[in-house]
């Protein structure tokens, strides 16, 4: 059994991207102009049409030089500033014979940016693809996880009203993600083109507030999510109680978790009513 949004969601009829797609994909390679980075944590999970994506860069962790106890705490911000990561809709389309992606983000841990995210795709093999730009220039190597096929669950966080909280969690496999968006909105005067860094630099005093960006990854098993990356280092490795329960066709609850709202269902794939 599979379960779609329901009719007034705004992404209802959004079209699925090709199973080949599906899963959680591991970035080993960037290559852009005056830039090489193969050691970045990135992963990119992609269900039927919805994605989460972080990147925590070295930089975004102390070095042994630093330990957090001694780091100024705007330095430590501006570290943490560097992440990325977002979540949203896939479109791949067919063009010249290849096949663009565009990731439509709904939610985003950096300033929205200009113009759109598209990449050229080539499948090298069913777990190898590689990713140049449409409006850049870039090269990205993927490679997915084995374990990540097959399952694919997508909720949505519902405030006391039921109307979308902007929080999600998305099962594709064995690996969780669950992205919780800051609260507070950008400043006024936010010019196009700013990073994170760039904000906070300037309103260091509202830094926390604006570093309140969860996208957190790891491995769902026998009711515990181990995390193994997320945007809040104080959440990584920690091993948390977590199920799913599938209450009806269209709503769900995660288990485990403290704020206790409703889910609604994007996408629940297989005939489980729980994971």
């Amino acid at each position: 059994m599979s379960a779609a949004p329901p009719v007034d969601w705004p992404e209802a009829g959004w079209p699925a991207v090709p199973q080949r797609y599906r899963g959680v994909w591991v970035r080993t390679l960037l290559e852009a102009p005056g830039q090489r980075d193969d050691r970045s944590f990135v992963r990119w999970l992609q269900a039927s049409v919805w994605h989460a994506d972080l990147r925590v860069p070295p930089a975004a962790r102390p070095s042994a030089a630093s330990p957090p106890l001694v780091e100024a705490s705007l330095e430590r911000a501006l570290r943490l500033a560097g992440q990325q990561g977002f979540c949203g809709v896939t479109e791949v389309r067919p063009q010249a014979g290849s096949e663009v992606c565009t990731w439509h983000r709904r939610s985003d841990f950096q300033p929205a940016r200009d113009g759109a995210d598209a990449g050229w795709m080539v499948f090298d093999t069913p777990d190898c693809l590689i990713e140049t730009g449409v409006h850049a220039p870039y090269l990205e190597v993927w490679q997915r996880l084995p374990d990540s096929v097959g399952r694919c669950i997508v909720l949505a966080g519902l405030d006391s009203l039921g109307h979308d909280n902007q929080e999600r969690v998305l099962v594709a496999g064995r690996y969780l993600m669950r992205v919780r968006p800051r609260r507070l909105a950008w400043p006024n005067n936010l010019q196009a083109g700013q990073s994170l860094a760039e904000v906070l630099a300037r309103y260091p005093e509202i830094a926390g507030e604006l570093l309140d960006f969860e996208i957190s990854f790891g491995v769902l098993n026998a009711g515990r999510w181990t995390i193994e990356q997320s945007t809040l280092p104080g959440l990584e490795a920690r091993s948390l109680p977590c199920s799913l329960q599938r209450e009806s066709l269209q709503h769900a609850r995660v288990i485990g978790e403290a704020t206790g709202h409703r889910w609604q269902i994007l996408e629940w794939s297989g005939t489980e009513s729980s994971v």
